[in-house]
């Protein structure tokens, strides 16, 4: 059975989203700041839309609700656990003991492109077994993972620079935990008939649930002024109506 050209044009599409962060050496800092916030509305609400009006209903339909909310909450207390462990691990790992090529003695571009490697590698087995269940949430699914991975990206490659990291190391070694993302769609597309379909889309509802409302809403609500805040909900709306309106056409 050949590879669904699909999922392999989508895991390319994720892959290459990871050099978004070239362009933004072409941007004053402040159009940059006035393009990134839209763009994290727009991911939370995809994301939320995605999980709600998309997966959640396709787990729905395989398993019964209280098993669908266990495999949810598993997903959501997953990676809150992650992120709990790298933050722990930033404030407290010796600092004189990290190797000196990668992290110049700061930890913290390990632990965002440790984190980020395994969110792509997770995405991608739940996208992919999305599309497996039903094509049209498969491609949801895809959509909220795109919205989101634009403005993740940016603000990884610009930690990675804040870090001290020269532009051409940051966008390489992003694009290396990006190829995470197709390894998780062919695991998924090869062992189909092993792996447990309904729980992974789940799980990645989860997953997005949390990524919407403990990373990105906060960054959204606190606007400097009203007009701001007022389009920053306009945008997560609309996030959240795109994916609403996939599900019913």
């Amino acid at each position: 059975m050949r590879f669904p050209i699909l999922i392999l044009l989508g895991s390319l599409v994720i892959t290459l989203i990871s050099l978004v962060g070239a362009f933004t050496l072409l941007l004053p800092p402040r159009r940059l700041q006035n393009l990134l916030i839209p763009l994290v509305a727009l991911s939370a609400g995809s994301l939320m839309g995605g999980a709600l009006f998309h997966l959640l209903p396709e787990g729905l339909s395989l398993l019964p609700p209280r098993f669908a909310g266990l495999f949810m909450a598993v997903g959501f207390a997953f990676f809150l656990a992650i992120e709990i462990s790298f933050d722990w691990h930033h404030s407290h790992r010796n600092r004189q003991r990290c190797h000196p090529y990668l992290f110049s003695a700061d930890p913290l571009p390990l632990l965002i492109l440790l984190g980020d490697g395994f969110h792509n590698f997770v995405c991608g087995l739940g996208v992919t077994s999305a599309y497996l269940i039903d094509p049209v949430s498969g491609v949801a699914a895809w959509l909220a993972a795109v919205a989101h991975e634009i403005p993740q990206e940016l603000g990884d490659f610009g930690v990675l620079l804040h870090s001290g990291w020269s532009p051409h190391r940051a966008l390489l070694f992003n694009f290396l935990t990006a190829l995470t993302f197709p390894i998780g769609a062919f695991i998924a597309w090869r062992f189909q008939h092993f792996l447990p379909l309904a729980p992974l889309v789940l799980f990645a509802a989860g997953n997005f649930i949390y990524i919407a409302a403990s990373d990105l809403v906060p960054e959204i609500k606190q606007r400097e002024t009203p007009k701001h805040a007022a389009r920053s909900l306009v945008w997560f709306t609309f996030g959240l109506f795109m994916l609403w309106f996939l599900a019913s056409s």
